[in-house]
């Protein structure tokens, strides 16, 4: 066989070999329809997994505002304040978070065990950034939850705000590592690396995605 040939065979089963150098795209996240099945089938998954959790009627409103399938979050493994109605498919993957997640990286991190998370809520009938003009906010779905700050058993308190460009290393360590675990449990995440107006809180939501900033 000519020497020409054998190279070009070769460069052809290196590349097979190898492959593409860039990572697939994560796929586009779209919310699934809301039914009973699923809603049933969601509240049965968390309470397997251990969350206490009670199941709200769904509420509408006529400026377009709703509470549907959603829940309460009775115990999830650490208590979360602020929180009003929940829609299922956001508070499982943020259960999760909450018991794998955090109590994991304040092991980690910060050597402790977090005892309370403060959040800013969950459900909130408002416009996006609460700016007039703008489209409904997940908030107004239930479908969205933000977080402030985290209270560690021997005291301390490490906020988003004070924390994620603050002077201790481990303490931006902490708030970082869950950042990015919440990249891989929610559609959309929002931290101050986003904008202004995220400086002192992390947003979750299940809306269109996915978005992680």
């Amino acid at each position: 066989m000519p020497v020409r040939a054998c190279v070009l065979i070769l460069c052809l089963i290196l590349a097979a070999c190898v492959g593409p150098s860039r990572k697939p795209a994560r796929s586009r996240w779209t919310p699934p329809v809301e039914t009973p099945e699923r809603f049933r089938a969601c509240v049965a998954a968390m309470r397997a997994e251990g969350s206490q959790v009670d199941a709200l009627p769904d509420r509408r409103f006529d400026n377009g505002c709703s509470a549907t399938s959603s829940v309460k979050l009775v115990a999830i493994g650490i208590p979360v304040t602020n929180l009003g109605a929940v829609k299922c498919g956001l508070a499982l993957p943020f259960a999760r978070w909450v018991r794998n997640d955090v109590q994991g990286q304040a092991a980690r991190w910060l050597g402790g065990y977090v005892t309370k998370i403060e959040s800013f809520g969950s459900f909130a009938c408002r416009p996006v950034n609460n700016q007039a003009g703008n489209r409904l906010s997940e908030h107004g779905r239930a479908n969205a939850i933000d977080i402030a700050a985290f209270v560690l058993k021997d005291g301390r308190r490490i906020t988003v705000k004070q924390g994620w460009n603050g002077g201790d290393e481990r303490v931006r360590g902490f708030l970082r590592s869950l950042h990015k675990a919440a990249c891989g449990r929610f559609a959309v995440v929002l931290g101050p690396d986003a904008n202004a107006l995220h400086a002192d809180h992390f947003h979750f939501d299940m809306g269109n995605g996915p978005y992680c900033r």
